[in-house]
């Protein structure tokens, strides 16, 4: 079908467009025309992945550092020979185009390794999440069948019956293990460039989950740039710096985070355990641009004493890209009172990637809004009908874009309306356009006959000063069918009444909790998503 001149006048805007933001960012520059060759080959042979990635950072900055983390420093030239000796050595164990590689591994090194190794051969990379339990693990590969697992020693316990018949490397290790080192593996290997792949390997992210078989969602790298230029457009990072990724690198948020710093030839820095005053620590003596981190993360950091957040120099961070869970509008505000206008609310799913981003702008005027699509995203409001709603009313979220993942890998998609698809949430639009999350679309509770989202009353207690944190639910109720419950976590003296009148006193009255319960913690996935089941 012949485009349009419409389409193809669309068209052309964007990549016009696309072309401004990377030169902005500093990814399109002139340049010597024999590193330009390098970068066009690199993704020739291997496409839009991060083998290219990385083989092209090889040839134009090879002494520049692309990894720091807790063992020291390795240059763009390192990871690259590092990465073929380990495809190589995986070659020779066995391991192939469309195999599967399972990863279970803390944010260092090994973890990159593991998965540029697999990108340039073509393999399938399975990033386990840290937080699941045996069973879950195990039933995951039954499903996904790796041939190997790369993992931290630390999880050689709970991998025990998933890791039974494959092939296994330890990443990192503080004792002794019986399993080959993944170190030794690198070793061993050839550093040479490898010959490119028929097929790009994937990415499978699997789902959270605290009971049941997590879902593998299966994605590749995007096709083009464009996808990248739009995040670009909002946020400031620019090519080669240095970011701080402190949100789990096996999730979709910090997966997606690595992934753009790949196209940017960004320096990561990574510490295996996320820590308060270490994570400002190191941002702080790297002189890291960016900071990447899950609204829990955030939390955690503005709870320090002052003395400690005044402790370190943030002033060379531009931008703190949030997501993965909400992040209250009493928490974006604290946080750039005290470190600046620099904090990005990415709003999406691990099926959808990114659908929406607030600015500091959009944080200030309108706090918990998850902002507006950037270029490129489509995001609308449909109701129990399939019918698009009018702004300010809520319902259903779907999403459409470049980026959205290919199915779930045991079979079975998200919903879809017109071509998008559903991010599982409900929301509304303001009258500025702006996104608001007003809870999952399974979490509405009808009490009296009134439709009460939870998160509205969680956003409204996270303001109040004597609490640190809450989670609000419905549980079952004679009179009403249902009511809500708060459990809180709090910092100073409130009582159950309190909370109660507090509640009452800014929203509606049937909006109040009328059970109310204090703990010390919340149950939380890895990345901040609080388990509202284990509170049942």
């Amino acid at each position: 079908m012949i485009p349009k001149p419409s389409q193809l006048a669309t068209q052309a805007q964007t990549k016009l467009q696309t072309l401004v933001t990377l030169t902005r960012a500093g990814i399109v520059h002139p340049e010597r025309p024999d590193h330009l060759w390098h970068t066009v080959a690199a993704l020739l042979r291997f496409g839009t992945t991060p083998a290219a990635g990385y083989i092209g950072a090889a040839k134009k900055f090879p002494n520049e550092p692309a990894i720091i983390d807790e063992l020291g420093t390795l240059t763009f030239k390192q990871v690259d020979e590092r990465t073929n000796a380990l495809a190589h050595t995986f070659a020779a164990d066995g391991i192939g185009e469309g195999d599967g590689v399972a990863i279970m591994c803390r944010n260092h090194r090994g973890w990159i390794d593991a998965m540029v190794a697999c990108s340039k051969l073509g393999a399938n990379a399975l990033f386990m999440n840290t937080a699941f339990s045996g069973p879950q693990l195990t039933d995951v590969a039954e499903r996904e069948q790796p041939k190997a697992i790369v993992y931290d020693e630390e999880f050689a316990e709970v991998l025990a019956d998933a890791a039974k018949g494959r092939k296994r490397y330890v990443a990192w290790h503080d004792g002794k293990t019986e399993d080959p080192l993944l170190e030794d593996a690198i070793d061993r290997g050839d550093p040479s460039s490898l010959s490119a792949p028929d097929e790009q390997g994937r990415a499978i992210i699997l789902t959270s989950g605290t009971t049941g078989t997590p879902k593998g969602a299966s994605r590749s790298m995007p096709k083009s740039i464009d996808p990248i230029a739009a995040l670009l457009s909002v946020i400031p990072l620019k090519a080669r710096e240095k970011t701080m990724i402190a949100a789990p690198l096996f999730h979709a948020w910090g997966f997606a985070q690595w992934a753009l710093s790949i196209s940017l030839a960004t320096t990561v820095v990574l510490q295996r355990k996320f820590d308060e005053e270490s994570t400002l620590s190191l941002t702080a003596q790297h002189g890291c641009q960016a900071l990447v981190v899950v609204p829990v993360m955030i939390q955690r950091i503005l709870e320090l004493d002052d003395e400690v957040l005044n402790r370190y120099d943030l002033s060379k961070v531009r931008a703190v890209p949030v997501s993965g869970s909400a992040l209250p509008g009493a928490v974006s505000g604290k946080w750039m009172d005290h470190f600046g206008e620099n904090l990005y609310n990415l709003y999406g799913s691990t099926e959808v990637a990114w659908a929406t981003i607030a600015t500091p702008r959009d944080l200030r005027e309108a706090p918990g809004t998850a902002g507006r699509p950037p270029r490129g995203s489509v995001v609308k409001i449909y109701g129990e009908d399939g019918q698009p709603l009018p702004q300010g009313e809520t319902g259903r979220i779907f999403v459409g874009n470049d980026v959205q993942f290919e199915g779930y890998t045991g079979g079975g998609n998200k919903d879809e309306i017109d071509g998008l698809l559903s991010s599982g949430d409900v929301g509304h639009f303001d009258e500025q356009g702006r996104l608001f999350i007003d809870g999952r679309d399974d979490d509405m509770i009808v009490s009296g006959g009134e439709n009460v989202f939870p998160a509205e009353v969680e956003d409204l207690l996270h303001g109040h000063e004597a609490i640190v944190e809450a989670a609000v639910f419905g549980v079952d109720d004679e009179q009403y069918g249902q009511r809500l419950k708060a459990v809180i976590v709090k910092r100073g003296e409130i009582t159950e009444d309190e909370v109660r009148r507090y509640v009452k006193e800014n929203l509606a009255g049937y909006k109040q909790p009328r059970d109310v319960e204090f703990v010390d913690e919340l149950p939380r996935t890895s990345t901040g998503k609080v388990l509202k089941r284990e509170l049942l």
